[in-house]
């Protein structure tokens, strides 16, 4: 009896050991410069190949999992956009989970034992905080933190170091200011732990309820960055060569009359601009809601939407190589 496949004949496509190889990617601090720079190389790849062929065969063996248990448009469009853009097919658990098994009372490590039985990576979002080293103690595929709550958001990190980078052509050197939500907001915990890796200085803005976390501003001190807090944007305008804003995150409060008292304290304005170097970016991990109006979009020094791109590129760098396959 003739066997239904022909396996000599079908398409082989090798594992290429690389130093993030079949690992999980959960936090930042697993990145040190070596490998922060093996995933800006193979973004600037991901990018090229994009930009001359659209999509091509890499991961045309593999499916992932894209579970979110928090809303999201960017991470998760990229995220599916990256698996599909390198040939591979992704099971889209992005806006359903409250109708999902979830909803029955079943466990985050049982939902991602089930999914790992259909998936050769698991993309995954969720509220709380350490969610995605738990769902990686429970999986036997690589689990990918697209964001646990007000504590990480790796990827985020990494694509914002990257247009750092692509913007401006260096890290070390540079004057870094984040404004905004500095208590809850997980992409800016995750960038500065990244950035203390580089001969930057740091400045932190924000009102007196959304400052950077104790805990994180003492890792920042002991590692001997420069570093300032201040209350007002016009302390650092003008010497910052970046610009890290962030929206106020509603849904990380449990008062919302503090919400109300803050959501408006920061707007980054065509005159606010005026203050700034010829030569700086505004970044934003995006959605805005007022802090940056939409005349300022056309700034040159308006980084955000370039930003946003670069998280595809960045991803697909991520997914290649957790599957061997950069």
């Amino acid at each position: 009896m003739n066997p239904l496949f022909n396996f000599d004949t079908m398409p082989t496509r090798p594992v290429v050991q690389g130093p993030l190889t079949g690992s999980d990617v959960l936090s930042v601090s697993q990145f040190d410069r070596d490998k922060i720079e093996y995933i800006f190389a193979r973004t600037r790849e991901m990018r090229e190949m994009v930009e001359q062929a659209g999509t091509f065969d890499l991961l045309g063996d593999k499916v992932a999992a894209c579970i979110f248990y928090e809303p999201s448009t960017r991470t998760s469009s990229s995220f599916i956009s990256a698996m599909q853009r390198l040939g591979g097919t992704v099971i889209p658990i992005t806006s359903g989970v409250s109708f999902s098994s979830v909803s029955k009372g079943e466990t985050l490590g049982d939902t991602m034992r089930v999914l790992e039985q259909y998936a050769d990576v698991i993309i995954l979002r969720h509220p709380q905080v350490g969610s995605a080293k738990e769902a990686a103690h429970a999986a036997s595929v690589p689990i990918l933190n697209a964001g646990d709550g007000p504590g990480e958001h790796p990827t985020q990190a990494l694509l914002d170091l990257f247009t750092i980078r692509d913007e401006l052509g260096q890290i070390d050197g540079l004057k870094i200011a984040m404004v905004g939500d500095l208590r809850f907001g997980r992409t800016v915990h995750s960038l500065t732990k990244l950035l203390l890796q580089y001969d930057v200085s740091l400045r932190f803005v924000s009102p007196e309820i959304l400052r950077l976390p104790l805990n994180l501003m003492n890792s920042v001190i002991d590692a001997g960055v420069d570093v300032r807090e201040t209350h007002s944007v016009d302390d650092v305008i003008k010497n910052a060569d970046v610009l890290y804003v962030t929206r106020v995150q509603k849904e990380r409060f449990t008062d919302l009359d503090q919400y109300e008292e803050v959501k408006n304290y920061y707007k980054i304005t065509a005159e606010t601009m005026e203050m700034a170097k010829e030569k700086m970016v505004v970044m934003h991990p995006l959605p805005r809601v007022g802090e940056i109006p939409d005349a300022v979009d056309s700034d040159p020094r308006a980084a955000y939407f370039r930003q946003a791109k670069n998280g595809m590129f960045v991803r697909m760098a991520l997914l290649a190589a957790v599957l061997g396959r950069a």
